[in-house]
């Protein structure tokens, strides 16, 4: 295992300056403005290096960011410190008016399993800087790897307080299950789980999204927030999406609404051109009209083999209406389907004896949902695996009886944590599923009725209400998830705290909660 270069106080200490440091002198070639306004990002960590990102935006909520109709060339460099005396790596890449001005770099010939440090030039104008960090070498020894799961980031509902807490971690990579934002139009008010009116906590611009200049508003309205930022500076990000990236509970080529395929697919191509232009994700996640590849596999020395995978593009209409409702014949169609072959192939590959996760966006789980002993049959949320009865057993199965099987999920904006069960009751994997950033606004411990639902799914070991994130510590012989939730969201100043910790032996499908 590598040594590390710097120690982690010297990392913050030197990002953190440079984070707070003024643009230097405007760049004639941008007009007004920072263009560096909505900050940089890394992503994708390989052993030899990462994708850095950045957008140029001297207007961000204007007309193209503020960007006249030409491409413009960008100075990127990367350095083993935060004072940029060790250059490793420098070039120029071309931010084009076609992605909206964005910028993603590609940077190799890097060494493993240690931090660097990057940043973007235009003319005199500087970046903030941004730290990553790369893999370990293929099949090395790995005795430790730290990563947080993330997203379902409502703008209205809160405050990013969390992301500043985040920035602080000690991580190898922050993976984002989706959600980065949301489509609906700008509101004052929110109704809650409960029916409860609740008012926004700050507003989105605009409208419904349904082209690209909309989403591109979107995202930069969200990446202006100083705490996701800094979140993103701090850490590389393995970034998908799931639903609201595009329309609530999409699903293919359609929607909740009844639109005819065609426009969907239009529509989904501008969402998608979007959250690709706003991610650091590499040039195969480029679009290809409303096709995107964003399902991928990132392999961690000798420890953890990771395949994060795409529930939205490639599954069939939901079942029985969608919603939350008991369940219809439909679930168990036998041609019904959420990941696409390719997908099924990769998450059927052995693992060689290391911990195999999937990272993903809807609850693998089955799970009745009554929240009252007097409700007659079982409330299914068809907008999950168990929807979709056939190939989810049949992915089960492919896991050939491997013991060490982890599930990552999002999408619920609540806590749970317990055992992926197959149809004759096996424990196949431990799925952890992380609450929302905000979505949600500051929840509570335990919703009502949640003492029935742990009565009614004897799989499930933990439930919680509050928003927060997942820290992973993974390990050779076992897997600890930390559930850090915050006291609240809508209000400055959250505290951060750990809610439960729970515990998986290695080779055991089966957990525990302390």
């Amino acid at each position: 295992m590598s040594q590390p270069i710097l120690t982690r106080r010297s990392a913050l200490a030197g990002a953190g300056a440079l984070l707070a440091a003024p643009a230097i002198l405007r760049a004639q070639i941008v007009p007004g403005g920072d263009p560096f306004a909505l900050g940089v990002a890394a992503g994708d960590p390989a052993p030899d290096g990462f994708v850095i990102w950045t957008r140029l935006a001297p207007d961000p909520l204007g007309a193209h960011g503020g960007m006249p109709m030409a491409p413009v060339p960008v100075q990127w460099e990367v350095a083993a410190d935060p004072r940029f005396a060790q250059a490793v790596a420098r070039g120029e890449a071309i931010a084009r008016p076609e992605l909206g001005h964005a910028v993603h770099v590609e940077v190799g010939g890097l060494s493993p399993d240690r931090p660097y440090y990057y940043r973007f030039n235009v003319g005199r104008e500087r970046s903030l800087t941004g730290r990553a960090r790369t893999a370990p070498a293929a099949g090395s020894r790995v005795d430790r790897l730290r990563v947080a799961s993330v997203g379902c980031q409502h703008y209205e509902d809160g405050l990013y307080t969390a992301y500043r807490h985040l920035a602080a971690e000690d991580l190898g990579f922050v993976f984002h299950y989706g959600d980065y934002i949301y489509e609906g139009r700008g509101r004052t008010r929110r109704i809650d789980y409960d029916g409860v009116p609740r008012a926004t906590v700050r507003a989105y611009v605009g409208d419904e999204l349904y082209d690209l200049a909309d989403y591109r508003r979107r995202y930069a309205q969200t990446k202006l927030d100083p705490d996701l930022q800094a979140a993103h500076a701090m850490h590389a990000f393995v970034t998908t999406f799931d639903d609201h990236e595009l329309d609530n509970n999409w699903t293919g080529d359609g929607d909740q609404d009844g639109t005819p395929p065609e426009i969907v697919l239009l529509r989904r191509q501008a969402a998608l051109q979007a959250w690709y232009e706003h991610s650091p994700v590499r040039a195969a996640s480029l679009p290809r009209g409303p096709a995107i590849t964003m399902a991928r596999r990132a392999v961690w020395g000798d420890l953890a083999d990771f395949r994060f995978l795409d529930t939205r593009q490639f599954r069939s209409r939901p079942p029985c209406g969608d919603g939350f409702r008991p369940a219809c014949p439909e679930v168990n169609a036998p041609g019904a389907h959420i990941i696409d072959s390719a997908q099924e192939r990769m998450a059927a590959l052995p693992a060689a004896g290391i911990w195999t996760v999937f990272a993903q966006q809807i609850m693998m789980m089955t799970m009745d949902r009554r929240r009252k002993v007097d409700e007659p049959a079982p409330i299914m949320n068809l907008d999950t695996w168990s929807a979709y009865a056939a190939p989810r057993e049949r992915f089960l199965h492919n896991l050939n009886g491997r013991r060490d099987v982890i599930v990552l999920t999002g999408d619920e904006h609540q806590n749970f944590a317990g055992e992926v069960r197959d149809k004759a009751g096996r424990a196949a994997a431990i799925e952890f599923v992380s609450t929302s950033i905000t979505s949600g606004g500051d929840g509570q411990d335990l919703r009502p009725g949640s003492d029935v639902m742990l009565a009614n799914n004897p799989h499930l070991k933990l439930i919680n209400d509050q928003r927060g994130y997942v820290v992973s510590d993974i390990e050779r012989d076992g897997w600890i998830a930390d559930y850090m939730v915050m006291d609240r969201v809508t209000t400055p100043g959250g505290l951060l705290s750990r809610r439960a910790r729970v515990t998986v032996p290695r080779g055991e499908a089966r957990l525990s909660v302390g």
